[in-house]
């Protein structure tokens, strides 16, 4: 399935909300910034398997939630056109998505980056040592967030890291509470 086509389509019915002057919940708005960085996560680390899992519930979550409120608003032939879209893009293989490029001042051309917020599991710290470990730059940014950037390898080594990170938390945690 062309997860990151489906992502795009919700994301325009979103953005038709919008201009259409209907209110977005933020519980919509983080479910939509949730799956995207899932999708990116798969992306960079295929052996993340839950990824999947959470990809599909986020953009079955929005789904729902945006076509029922669509036809509530703007009547059944407004849902079955962006239903006909969703399908569409569902029907895109992944090789076929082209990928996101963005310009980022101050970086040197040809690098892979990814901006990352830090978590209390993961802190600002942290994701500091995990930078200097999978060998890429990182520059701290004014909301708090870490870009980090470097060669495709690397930065893939570095959300490998933090994934890893992250889960072996959870499960130390889970074994706390049992």
């Amino acid at each position: 399935m062309g997860y990151l086509a489906v992502w795009k389509t919700l994301e325009e019915l979103i953005a038709d909300f919008r201009k259409k002057r209907r209110p977005v919940p933020i519980e919509v708005m983080n479910n939509l910034k949730s799956a995207r960085t899932v999708i990116r996560i798969s992306k960079a680390d295929e052996c993340y398997g839950e990824a999947v899992q959470k990809i599909e519930e986020y953009l079955a979550n929005l789904e729902v939630y945006l076509i029922s409120e669509g036809q509530k608003a703007f009547g059944s032939e407004y849902a079955d056109e962006w239903l006909k879209r969703l399908n569409d893009a569902r029907k895109r293989l992944p090789e076929k998505e082209e990928e996101e490029t963005r310009f980022i001042s101050g970086m040197p051309r040809g690098q892979k980056w990814i901006r990352v917020n830090p978590l209390e599991e993961l802190s600002s710290e942290k994701l500091k040592m995990l930078a200097q470990q999978s060998e890429v730059t990182y520059k701290a940014q004014a909301d708090g967030s870490l870009l980090v950037y470097g060669s495709n390898e690397n930065v893939k080594d570095f959300i490998r890291k933090m994934t890893e990170s992250q889960s072996l938390k959870l499960r130390r945690q889970k074994q706390k509470t049992t």
